[in-house]
């Protein structure tokens, strides 16, 4: 028998103490993260994908279909995301940096909404918790935040180990290790796990709720089913989903969606023509996910080389989890819909950037490129029925001036993004351009080309790929295009202002 997962919030508490500045009518908010998300979903053309429930949601939903994230890296891009501000303004460009130490005063989303009435909940990984304090960043929150490894699960598995595995055989072995280590007298168990033993992918046949996401969701349905009964009070609910980020570890029944047959390596491995050398990693995220049987090799142009069987693997793993993620936001949309909330409830679904699938010979993020920095968005409104796909080009930093005029609240603190009203009214925004940041780098993305610019070499080096021509950028025209890198550049520029 499994254990019922009990959990009881305090938000009803703080709902007394909140003076509402806002109406009964103002809407809800359910704001769903997803780890290293790339657009790898049916509404976004990828006929590979089972991904029925965001498919389903898209039907009466505004689809961004090209919408970029400031930066491949989760706490830079998750910072922007809930400020609204540029890399270059919120200083965190790395997994180390916190933000208020940098921009102490910063009002974040969540913040707003909480100091306008709104009760505001955070689960899971909404920012990178490397980069707030050990509250998730107190200020957002009306409750405090509720870490993953407090989560309860089923008394049959436990917790995952590692945060991750529920694989009988992977878990008796790291506590193997983990006895070993201990009786070695090693400290830092932690690293010397993560060192030993850790797999990249993993298959089982433990029930969702036994994983970081399910739980999450259970989680995420009993405040709704909570917050239905105890609170008249408007919500924000930030839910932050892990999957599909590495290890690859969703349960079996994932896997078993797709036939193995169906998956195809990257046909573009290998540098973009004329591409320079800082523009491309050896994947060393990747590479950290090792055990006895799994070693990498990295060639002398410093990129991992894997064989055809590992590279499909991968490629089944992440769209197992994906297709894990989309099950779980399915039951926070099933349960929206059974409390009755969905009618008055706005759900933005959104990846905080993308990922390479051996394009480029690079497997993760942390590039420039345009599947590391390309980043799903989908705005539903409560009561909509008419789907739209976005092709203009939008960015991170237009969800928060958006999500704040969908809710009618007044904002005059500076924003670098532009409100996405517009487009979900079936009107076109003037400002179709996105600007992402990396590695001493800046890029320019506009309907038509990618222009980026790399300052860590004696000279600036320039990369313009056209997308109208070559939408998976395999050829650097930088040079033999040389007007409109000039007259791009200075729009480029713009979005340099301190990098």
């Amino acid at each position: 028998m499994t254990k019922t997962i009990q959990f009881t919030f305090l938000f009803f508490f703080f709902c007394g103490l909140i003076q509402a500045q806002v109406s009964n009518s103002s809407p809800n908010i359910i704001f769903i993260a997803v780890d290293d998300l790339k657009p790898t979903i049916g509404a976004f053309g990828d006929d590979l994908a089972h991904t029925p429930t965001i498919n389903l949601l898209a039907q009466n939903a505004t689809v961004f279909l090209n919408n970029h994230t400031q930066q491949a890296v989760c706490g830079p891009s998750r910072a922007s995301l809930m400020t609204g501000k540029r890399p270059d303004f919120t200083k965190v460009r790395d997994l180390k940096t916190k933000m208020r130490d940098m921009v102490p005063d910063i009002v974040t989303i969540p913040q707003f909404f909480r100091d306008n009435g709104y009760t505001t909940v955070g689960l899971g990984k909404i920012y990178d918790p490397r980069c707030v304090d050990k509250f998730r960043d107190k200020p957002s929150w009306s409750v405090p935040h509720m870490p993953e490894h407090k989560f309860e699960y089923p008394s049959d598995y436990g917790p995952p180990a590692m945060g991750f595995y529920q694989d009988p055989k992977n878990k008796a072995h790291i506590q193997d290790l983990r006895n070993e280590a201990k009786a070695n007298g090693i400290k830092n168990l932690g690293k010397y796990l993560r060192d030993t033993f850790k797999p990249p992918f993993e298959s089982s046949d433990a029930p969702d709720e036994a994983y970081v996401d399910g739980a999450l969701a259970i989680y995420a349905n009993k405040f709704l089913d909570e917050y239905k009964l105890e609170s008249s009070e408007p919500f924000f609910l930030a839910v932050g989903f892990k999957r599909p980020h590495l290890p690859f570890t969703p349960p079996k029944r994932y896997w078993d969606m797709y036939d193995p047959s169906k998956f195809k390596i990257n046909e573009f491995q290998q540098n973009s023509k004329n591409g320079p050398g800082i523009a491309y990693h050896s994947s060393g995220e990747l590479r950290s996910y090792i055990t006895p049987e799994i070693s990498y090799e990295v060639s002398n142009s410093n990129r991992v080389i894997l064989s055809d069987e590992f590279q499909k693997d991968l490629i089944h793993g992440y769209y197992a989890s994906t297709s894990f993620i989309d099950a779980q936001i399915g039951k926070i949309m099933d349960k929206l819909k059974t409390t009755g909330l969905d009618k008055n409830t706005i759900i933005v679904i959104w990846g905080d950037h993308g990922w390479h699938l051996g394009d480029q010979q690079v497997w993760g993020k942390h590039t420039l490129f345009e599947n590391a920095l390309k980043s799903p968005l989908i705005i539903h409104l409560p009561g909509a029925t008419t789907p739209r796909s976005i092709t203009s080009i939008t960015e991170t930093v237009d969800l928060y001036p958006t999500l704040l005029e969908l809710a009618n609240v007044n904002f005059s603190h500076p924003i670098d993004g532009v409100s996405l009203v517009p487009q979900l009214q079936g009107k076109k925004n003037t400002d179709e351009v996105a600007y992402s940041y990396y590695n001493n780098g800046i890029s320019l993305r506009t309907q038509r080309y990618r222009l980026t610019k790399y300052w860590r070499e004696e000279s600036p080096t320039l990369e313009l790929y056209d997308h109208e021509t070559d939408p998976f950028e395999t050829r650097n025209i930088a040079q033999e295009q040389a007007e409109i890198v000039a007259q791009l550049l200075p729009l480029l520029e713009k979005g340099n202002t301190g990098i």
